[in-house]
């Protein structure tokens, strides 16, 4: 969604860059260049005047002008600027202090209301607690159907004692489920309700009873991210008619210039709490304006992702890893193609690869991405018997002939991965020794010869091995792009432990994939 004011503020800061000392027309002349590329991207007028009175003010001050690269400061002045606008902390839902409590989404039809229902209760779940849905959207036709669809895939209870289609009181359904709840003993209470085209009189006094007939502890108002001004202006009306709490943002994924993101939050006043990115009912976060600051200026969203990673590798897999590097066991293909399906439950690897620092300006590569080569991985190790995944060097010509038939690639395709991987068992055998684990700590050398060596190539793995926080064997990145060279790149990793240069070129579609 921020793609083009990504791309035009990183060209603003490349011109910076160059510069060793900012005058005041430097100055005039960056805030100029911001101000556009913010106006072209829908933000909201008063949040523009705003961000570059702030802009400007800060930029004049001591902390750029005493600076040794006044170019990184006046991005690091962008950055928190850009959190200030989307929200400064996230914050949580405020829990009643005596269960159930009753969070009301509000909205206009189309916005996502019951889609983003369902993701909340599916994601309350998660958190360990017991949602009750609550379909109070009795106009439009299918909605209590799809919010027991949702509620279904969820596991989550849904309250519909009406058919909806036009049938049906929904102050009183609502009413009538927070005793459900008390009865059922269901701590949460998520009221979906209706929507219209516009923002009508009848519209507002329904919201406006359900609100007085539930007494909400949240009143949430979904905004569709894609709608423009239009829907901050939205934001506002449902603020000063039924008195809202906090947002969501839904369809983040949307390829809108984004300016309702970066409004709502300084025109309502009130918080932004959850992102929805998608159609799963999994495509649904806690909303943190640090990071999405950081995405906006392609500084990636290392945070993100590694909770994704947390929740993609459970914690059998994590502790089985863990004991084999402790107790120096071989890492073999079994292991590498469980954790290639972890990552793959992360979603589009794109998208995860986006989130690292520095990929920003590697759009063009990130698009030619295709995820279709990590299930020709997958079928390749699939094809392979037990003995085979456990011991690769058993595979002969022969082995390899019957692999690539059973899995629908070449040989190449079935050599380039044993090659890889050969490659990734070794770098795995170095992080343990790094790490100080027992099982990997190299054995002594018998001469001086061999020490010279060790030393001379062995502490230093080849290009084409892992990325650093990817499953050992894992296909390479963009071309020429050192992890180590980016912001913050090799921290947490062993000392000594270089990162290795990556290329995309196995990533990318071939001609022949339709």
């Amino acid at each position: 969604m921020f793609d083009t004011l990504s791309d035009r503020l990183s060209g603003i800061f490349t011109k910076l860059r160059g510069k060793g000392r900012l005058t005041d027309a430097d100055i005039d002349a960056t805030a100029r260049e911001i101000r556009l590329a913010l106006l072209e991207a829908d933000v909201a007028l008063p949040v523009v005047k705003g961000f570059i009175a702030s802009l400007k003010e800060r930029a004049r001050g001591a902390e750029v002008s005493q600076a040794l690269n006044p170019a990184q400061q006046v991005i690091k002045i962008v950055h928190e600027e850009l959190v200030g606008v989307l929200g400064g902390e996230s914050r949580r839902l405020q829990f009643a202090k005596q269960a159930p409590t009753v969070i009301m989404l509000a909205g206009l039809q189309g916005s996502g209301k019951t889609t983003l229902a369902g993701k909340l209760a599916n994601w309350l779940k998660g958190q360990g607690h017991q949602p009750l849905l609550v379909a109070a959207d009795l106009q439009r036709p299918n909605a209590v159907g799809q919010l027991q669809v949702l509620g279904g895939r969820a596991g989550v209870e849904v309250f519909a004692p009406e058919p909806g289609n036009g049938v049906g009181d929904p102050i009183q359904v609502a009413r009538a489920s927070i005793e459900h709840a008390r009865r059922a003993a269901r701590d949460i209470v998520i009221v979906d309700t209706a929507g219209r085209l516009g923002i009508d009189a009848e519209m507002m006094a329904q919201a406006a009873g359900i609100r007085d007939a539930v007494d909400p502890d949240e009143v949430i108002f979904v905004i569709d991210a894609m709608v423009g001004q239009d829907a901050v202006r939205t934001a506002e009306a449902f603020r000063d008619g039924v008195g809202i709490t906090g947002v969501v943002l839904s369809k983040l994924d949307g390829d809108a210039r984004g300016g309702a993101a970066l409004s709502v939050r300084q025109v309502t006043g009130q918080p932004i709490l959850f992102a929805s990115t998608g159609e799963k009912l999994a495509d649904f976060d806690v909303f943190h304006p640090d990071r999405m600051a950081s995405r906006i200026l392609g500084m990636g969203d290392v945070l993100t992702l590694i909770e994704q990673a947390e929740q993609a590798f459970d914690a059998d897999q994590k502790e089985k890893m863990t004991a084999k590097l402790m107790g120096g066991e071989q890492f073999t293909l079994e292991d590498f193609l469980d954790q290639l399906i972890a990552v793959r439950r992360m979603g589009p690897i794109a998208n995860v690869l986006a989130m690292m620092p520095g990929m920003g300006q590697m759009k063009d590569q990130l698009a030619e991405v295709d995820d279709r080569h990590f299930d020709r991985v997958t079928a390749i190790i699939r094809s392979m018997t037990p003995g085979e995944r456990t011991n690769p060097k058993i595979i002969n010509g022969s082995r390899r002939a019957r692999i690539a038939t059973g899995s629908g690639v070449t040989v190449m395709d079935v050599n380039q991965l044993l090659n890889r991987f050969t490659e990734a068992q070794k770098m795995m055998k170095q992080m343990g020794g790094m790490m100080g684990l027992p099982g990997g700590r190299r054995k002594a050398t018998k001469s001086p010869k061999n020490k010279r060596k060790g030393t001379k190539g062995g502490g230093r793995p080849r290009a084409g091995g892992p990325a650093g926080g990817f499953p050992a064997g894992m296909p390479q990145l963009p071309p020429g792009l050192d992890p180590n060279a980016l912001p913050g790149g090799g921290q947490g990793l062993p000392p000594g432990f270089k990162l290795p240069k990556l290329d995309f070129n196995k990533l990318t579609k071939r001609p022949d994939d339709k």
